[in-house]
């Protein structure tokens, strides 16, 4: 049986990484309230990026400050937000770094890694207990990248970083059970900060917030929301090996997932 999650009046979402206009984040919260969800908790590190969304959005969204690296932070999440019952984690963060083998990639693997695995990880913890006792089916999103497939070669440790998201997906569709959607989002390039100035066609953040709706409503647990990601996800499917040695050849432009 699918299990699907209804956006209505009674949906009360927590979604992180909020704080760009142009970002994924922030298209996430308005597609929440035009399908009618009664509260969003949107997330940044410094709420007055927020200031305006929560002035338009007519009491409906409540700022919330939050460091994803903060662990104390984050463990009292669930106690402070207890009416949650859709769960978005979608900050992210990508270093760029270079080859694996050198040393001045790490800084930037270390923050990748706390940013885009860790931190899902940490918040998911402290939302469950909320999640798992509530009556009507609950919601996961994990917003990871097509990176979580193939290894792009200008973001080695960020691709690995990702990938850590989307095993921790799958675990987490085990751990919660039946009662809880959780779905895996694994956008191409988007047309946000992060993929500014690269040299090819990216896709709204929009069309990334549509698709995730549309999965909670369908119960579609893995999100393929534009043509790249589309593209490259069926080139994994038909020949893994291939697909990673196409992407480890030097090419003169790149996508970088979002």
């Amino acid at each position: 049986m699918t299990t699907t999650f209804d956006i209505n009046n009674n949906t009360v979402a927590f979604v992180t990484g909020t704080n760009k206009k142009n970002g994924i984040g922030r298209a996430i919260v308005d597609a929440l309230l035009a399908h009618g969800a009664k509260k969003v908790y949107a997330t940044a590190r410094d709420v007055s990026q927020l200031d305006e969304l929560v002035q338009t959005a007519a009491g409906r969204v409540v700022a919330v400050s939050l460091d994803v690296t903060d662990t104390d932070q984050i463990a009292s999440l669930g106690d402070l937000y207890p009416d949650v019952n859709l769960l978005i984690n979608n900050a992210g963060y990508a270093g760029y770094a270079g080859s694996t083998l050198d040393s001045s990639t790490l800084d930037a693997a270390v923050a990748e890694i706390e940013i885009n695995y860790l931190a899902p990880l940490r918040i998911n913890h402290s939302f469950s207990k909320n999640l798992k006792a509530k009556p009507d089916t609950t919601a996961v999103v994990n917003v990871a990248s097509i990176a979580s497939f193939v290894n792009f070669n200008i973001a080695g440790t960020y691709s690995a970083s990702k990938a850590a998201v989307h095993s921790l997906t799958q675990a987490q569709r085990r751990d919660f059970g039946k009662g809880t959607l959780v779905v895996g989002v694994y956008p191409g390039p988007i047309d946000t900060d992060m993929a500014d100035g690269l040299p090819f066609e990216k896709t709204p953040p929009s069309a990334v917030a549509t698709a995730i709706v549309d999965a909670l409503q369908n119960g579609k647990e893995d999100v393929f929301p534009d043509p790249m990601a589309i593209q490259l996800h069926s080139g994994w499917q038909a020949d893994a090996k291939a697909m990673e040695i196409m992407m480890a050849a030097p090419q003169q432009e790149e996508p970088v997932a979002a």
